[in-house]
């Protein structure tokens, strides 16, 4: 007996027998055999039947490949993730807005070290982390196309750019009137545009204002951020802004086919609580919550395209923006009550219904753009916010509601018109019906399965489940605390993300994953065969261009230059040494190193580094990177390459001389 009450083998084998015939063939004398022993090692562990079946779900074996990449925030670490599907094994951490030593990002190369500056306006010095929250892939007729990858800093208002042809950042952009932006990036159904909007109102126009004046003078933003279709790049002198009441704006979404050229960002704190609580006013968590409703921003991006072409915007900070009074009055913007402090907004797959969740609501509430469409002809509104921007009447363009449990946050959807929303005090994911023409009659808008999670979920992700053709297949939970679902290893425990499989009636945790670095917040699940990343850059290859670069040198043609205090060096690296290996200069002499890793073969990435000059790249095979540096410490200082890369690893280095 065991501790399940009855005899293990039995048990197992009960348990496993799908398992088992699907994992080992069990049809043929081998595959009986090793069936066999998976009830011995289940025996030996002490695994319940459920257990092994939930390893088999999520088993990738080894050599073989995910079908899906997630690809997540990694929150205030400031780099994004990339997770294997089923595997939930980490694949890949992109430096983003923070310096990543293990990928050199910040550590002298030209490239990495240019983007970053870049990335910090006002000449304030470099901004060194970043707090990333809202991960959004490219997408071709409302399909992600695996080309790029846009993500914000929700602590300083900027959006960074992946190429996800070698998954490295090749542009971060501080977007101009934003100070803070958490409502997320999300991109229009053909990538032409990305969409942030600001999180806490600025002060309009820059400077100071004192808080008194928070409803005069301070002010928040939809940027809709022009893409380059052939480079993925942002171009800010064809984007636009809308200006916004001072009013918090939070999550965002992109309509698509029935909701095309329309965009959603919900909102909390309309009262425009202002905090002070060791000053006589209430906490802004408690100014914030006090009015039933707060407002569904309601953007036509369409028709702003139209009225930027038209002239009729400011420039601001070197961005075209819409005042506030024109968005009104060309019909841009409309407010929709929605249940107070929501925390979601997330547009279903054919687009017509958008689900908006309250933090303080049990009910999900679920809009039609058909609906807001005519009541939008008919101005069938309640009257105006004090900015006046005109609002819908709630029972016009609501759909349906959903009650779903405590303390909804986000919802996403799978092929066959369920929706998934995570349930932050519940703990626990709940799993019901959309309408027309998903589902009919009873059978629509109503709350079907419930699972549990490990715990106070945030956001949840299903595979494809931003598209207009969702796969359901996964749901993954990205929990905000993990309690006791791991050893103690210090009181700062990680995250857990659980895979929960979608395949049977019923939810079902198959897998549990720590996240140690930071707190990621949002993700997006990708077919892994949509994303053609390269292998090996073409020789000589610039990564800010993904062309050749004018600096790339072949084995051979290696020298070094000197030119006043300028010395030039075009070096290579190949297994197992760098050419040159010896380079003199001179204390005060500006180096430059342009240095071609050779090699052409894949995963023959060799590193660079100087000790005590905080120089430290990794370079691909066939990339070309330049570092410049001022030799301003004398001595005699050893080079090497910081990966494990050969047989003669530790031989792979050479000398920085730097003369008194």
């Amino acid at each position: 007996m065991n501790r399940f009450g009855f005899t293990i083998t039995a048990v197992v084998l009960a348990g496993l027998l799908a398992a088992g015939a699907y994992l080992f063939g069990a049809r043929s004398a081998g595959g009986v055999a090793g069936f066999a022993e998976v009830a011995r090692i289940a025996q030996v562990r002490q695994l319940a039947p459920a257990d092994v079946a939930a390893a088999v779900r999520s088993f990738v074996p080894p050599g073989k490949h995910d079908e899906y990449y997630m690809i997540s925030s990694g929150g205030h670490g400031g780099q994004v993730l990339v997770v294997g599907l089923p595997s939930m094994r980490i694949l890949k951490v992109i430096a983003a807005f923070a310096n990543e030593p293990w990928q050199g990002f910040g550590y002298g190369a030209d490239w990495s070290e240019t983007i970053l500056d870049q990335g910090t306006a006002g000449g304030n010095g470099r901004l060194t982390w970043g707090d990333t929250h809202h991960p959004a892939l490219s997408e071709t007729n409302g399909e992600y196309d695996g080309r790029w990858l846009y993500i914000n800093d929700r602590a300083h208002g900027r959006i960074a750019m992946i190429d996800l042809r070698d998954f490295r950042v090749k542009q971060i952009v501080d977007i101009p009137n934003m100070q803070t932006s958490h409502g997320g990036v999300f991109a229009t159904p053909n990538t032409d545009y990305v969409h942030v909007s600001s999180k806490v109102p600025t002060v309009w126009g820059g400077g100071y204002a004192p808080l008194d004046q928070y409803k005069d003078r301070y002010r928040g933003v939809s940027a809709w951020l022009a893409v380059d279709r052939e480079t993925g790049r942002i171009d800010l002198a064809r984007s636009f802004q809308i200006e916004l009441p001072p009013y918090n704006q939070d999550l965002a979404d992109a309509g698509k086919l029935a909701s095309d050229g329309w965009g959603f960002i919900n909102s909390y704190n309309t009262e425009m609580a202002i905090g002070g609580n060791m000053e006589g006013r209430p906490p802004l968590e408690a100014g914030a919550s006090a009015r039933d409703f707060d407002y569904l921003h309601i953007i036509n991006w369409k028709k702003a395209e139209e009225v930027v072409r038209a002239g009729k915007f400011e420039t601001r900070n070197g961005v075209r923006v819409i005042p506030l009074g024109t968005a009104i009055a060309e019909g841009l913007l409309y407010f929709a009550p929605e249940p107070r402090s929501p925390h979601g907004v997330d547009v279903a797959p054919n687009g017509r219904y958008i689900v908006v969740s309250g933090k303080l609501d049990p009910h999900t509430t679920v809009y039609d753009i058909e609906l807001i469409k005519k009541a939008i002809a008919e101005k069938n509104f309640e009257g105006t916010d004090p900015f006046g921007v005109p609002i819908l009447k709630f029972d016009a363009v609501v759909a349906g509601r959903v009650n779903v449990g405590n303390g909804p946050l986000h919802t996403q959807f799978d092929e066959r018109g369920h929706a998934y929303t995570s349930l932050f005090v519940d703990s626990a994911v709940a799993k019901w019906t959309l309408g027309e023409p998903y589902f009919r009659g009873e059978a629509a808008w109503k709350l079907v399965d419930k699972v549990s999670v490990h715990y106070n979920i945030g956001h949840l992700a299903t595979a494809e489940g931003d598209t207009v053709s969702p796969d359901g297949r996964y749901l993954v939970a990205l929990n905000k605390w993990s309690v006791d679902r791991y050893p103690v290893i210090g009181p700062l425990h990680p995250q857990n993300f659980q895979l929960i499989d979608l395949a049977g009636p019923k939810m079902q945790v198959v897998y549990d994953m720590p996240i140690p670095n930071a707190e990621p917040h949002y993700a997006q699940i990708i077919k892994a065969d949509k994303i053609k990343a390269w292998a090996v850059y073409p020789a000589g290859t610039d990564l800010r261009t993904m062309g050749r670069s004018p600096y790339a040198i072949e084995r051979g043609k290696e020298r070094i230059e000197r030119r006043g205090n300028v010395v030039t060096v075009w070096m290579t690296s190949a297994r197992s040494n760098f050419r040159p290996d010896t380079i003199r200069v001179r204390r005060g002499d500006t180096v430059i190193l342009h240095i071609t890793n050779t090699e052409k073969i894949r995963d023959a990435t060799h590193g660079f580094a100087i000790p005590q000059y905080n120089i430290q790249m990794s370079i691909d095979p066939g990339e070309t990177v330049t570092v410049r540096f001022v030799a301003d410490r004398p001595g005699a200082f050893s080079f090497y390459c910081t990966e494990f890369c050969s047989a003669l690893h530790l031989e792979m280095q050479g000398w920085l001389l730097v003369e008194p």
